[in-house]
């Protein structure tokens, strides 16, 4: 398990031992803990003392952004990038906290890199209440994705530059890419926009008002962001639609020509099948002229067809 604490007190932050954290006093003491293990809970129900429901909701395995209060305090949930591999399904890391005045309590299971953000702010001294460390988380995570929200829309703008026939299959999955990296990130911003709305409404003692702007700011841009993914999706739909249509248009015109060809050689194949049986009786078998009669016929009977062709304007 790795885990560290701080205390924060005036202006100044100071690391200290997670074994000391519970008797340390000051504005704001911080434990974060990341774990994917039982010692987690053990330690956050028997050493720190929190109660049953908030140990499960710290270290719960499955978990999509929300918030809500508990007694004196709040749990909240929100989504960040992480710098591990992650599935398409489940594409951000998640970060748990429980806040009551003067302390709070955050668990990941998997690195989210807003943390360092986060401990660079607490180090730097800007940080000094609990109001204050979660809205440091909420911008944290907000400013890292609206990046890679806005990569995602530059993407599908160059596929849409670039849609050809001749590009259709390579298109189809950098298009099926995008849309299914929205749709993973837009299940959880979403409803982060709704936990920071509620949170900045919870009437905590320990949220003061610039916490509440911070938090509402993070919120607008999570709404901003759920829209941007959703315009995304209904673009990677309407491009894969276009992509089917410029592949079935190409289908159309290719089984078009070899129809086309067909059409030119039937006649062709007719002729000189007819004229290849070994039978008695075929008109000028006999003359040394037959075989150019046959093959001006051919000629003559190609240029007819071609031009046939050509007037009703099949081949444009």
């Amino acid at each position: 398990m790795s885990e560290f604490a701080y205390c924060v007190a005036g202006a100044k932050a100071t690391r200290i031992d997670i074994k000391a954290a519970m008797e340390a006093t000051g504005e704001l003491i911080w434990i974060h803990l990341t774990s994917n293990n039982e010692q987690a809970q053990s330690w956050l129900g028997e050493t720190a003392g929190l109660p049953d429901y908030v140990v499960d909701a710290l270290t719960t395995t499955e978990s999509r952004p929300r918030c809500d209060a508990l007694g004196e305090g709040a749990f909240l949930n929100l989504r960040g990038r992480s710098n591990e591999e992650m599935t398409a399904s489940d594409p951000l890391a998640s970060v748990r906290i429980y806040a009551v005045a003067g302390r709070v309590f955050s668990v990941t299971r998997r690195t989210l890199t807003a943390v360092d953000d986060v401990v660079k702010a607490v180090e730097g001294g800007t940080i000094a209440d609990p109001g204050d460390l979660i809205a440091e988380f909420a911008s944290a995570i907000t400013e890292e994705l609206d990046p890679e929200v806005g990569e995602l829309g530059d993407e599908l703008d160059d596929c849409e530059a670039d849609l050809d026939a001749d590009k259709v299959f390579e298109l189809r999955r950098k298009v099926t890419k995008v849309r299914s990296t929205a749709i993973g990130y837009r299940r959880f911003v979403q409803p982060q926009r709704a936990a920071l709305e509620k949170l900045a409404a919870l009437p905590c003692d320990w949220l003061h008002d610039d916490d509440r702007l911070h938090l509402n700011a993070a919120a607008d841009r999570a709404a901003r962001m759920a829209e941007e993914l959703e315009a995304i999706r209904e673009r990677s739909a309407l491009m894969h639609e276009a992509l089917t249509d410029l592949r079935a248009e190409q289908i159309d015109s290719r089984g078009l020509l070899i129809s086309i060809v067909a059409l030119i050689f039937l006649p062709l194949t007719f002729l000189t099948g007819l004229y290849g049986m070994n039978v008695e009786g075929l008109p000028f078998a006999k003359e040394p002229w037959a075989f150019d009669l046959i093959g001006g016929v051919c000629i003559a009977i190609t240029v007819g067809i071609i031009g046939y062709f050509s007037a009703k304007r099949w081949f444009g």
